[in-house]
């Protein structure tokens, strides 16, 4: 049966001075192209539709043709409050320091999520992705990353950028307040934890098997 995948991005494009961000493209690329090539069909979306920006930093000339192509579906992406769960049998969100700005507090990707969580499908992100689900709380109330495993772009990997200081929180910090079991691995090697139908994965080197674990866990 063919398998349908909601991939949710930022619209966010500034940090501060000047600097500009938004999705990183390998993260979401690398995912896309492997879905299509397993026959998926895939949905992009994001909170406010149309155009999703590429962080400028996440491209450069080594960059495979292959990713490049792929941002042409970041061109003209769905709102997310014009898609139903009932449409996907998994979310995957993507990361880049855009995530952290509107993914935080958008209620309508919230709900989508722990609409989709409730109904045992597949919630999946990674590297800075899961800053979309910091604001996911259950229909008890809890967060939804509480007592789970989880995984996400560290603080050390963040100091690394330069962009502790700057971003509107720290990811694992933010993560671990939420109660959730944060399982890191080194720094910018690939990682994922894998707690029931919640998949996420460390860094930009954790995207492919992020997405292998989707696919798997899709049969």
């Amino acid at each position: 049966m063919n398998k349908n995948i909601l991939i949710v991005v930022t619209n966010h494009s500034d940090i501060q001075d000047g600097r500009k961000t938004g999705i990183w493209l390998s993260e979401f690329a690398e995912a896309y192209v492997e879905f299509i090539k397993k026959g998926y069909q895939v949905t992009v979306a994001s909170p406010l539709g149309g155009r999703s920006p590429i962080d400028p930093n996440s491209v450069n000339d080594d960059t495979p043709s292959e990713i490049l192509e792929s941002a042409v579906h970041l061109e003209n992406t769905v709102r997310i409050g014009d898609v139903s769960i009932h449409e996907f049998d998994a979310v995957f969100l993507p990361g880049g320091h855009g995530t952290m700005y509107d993914l935080p507090d958008d209620q309508l990707l919230h709900q989508l999520v722990r609409n989709f969580y409730e109904a045992g499908k597949i919630v999946a992100a990674v590297c800075h992705g899961p800053a979309g689900l910091t604001g996911v709380k259950l229909s008890n109330g809890q967060p939804l990353v509480a007592g789970k495993r989880v995984n996400a772009f560290t603080n050390m990997e963040e100091a690394q950028t330069g962009l502790d200081n700057v971003l509107p929180f720290l990811l694992e910090s933010k993560l671990r307040e939420l109660g959730a079991i944060f399982v890191a691995a080194p720094d910018w090697t690939p990682h994922l934890e894998v707690d029931g139908n919640l998949i996420t994965g460390q860094n930009p080197q954790s995207t492919l098997t992020v997405t292998r674990a989707v696919i798997e866990k899709l049969g």
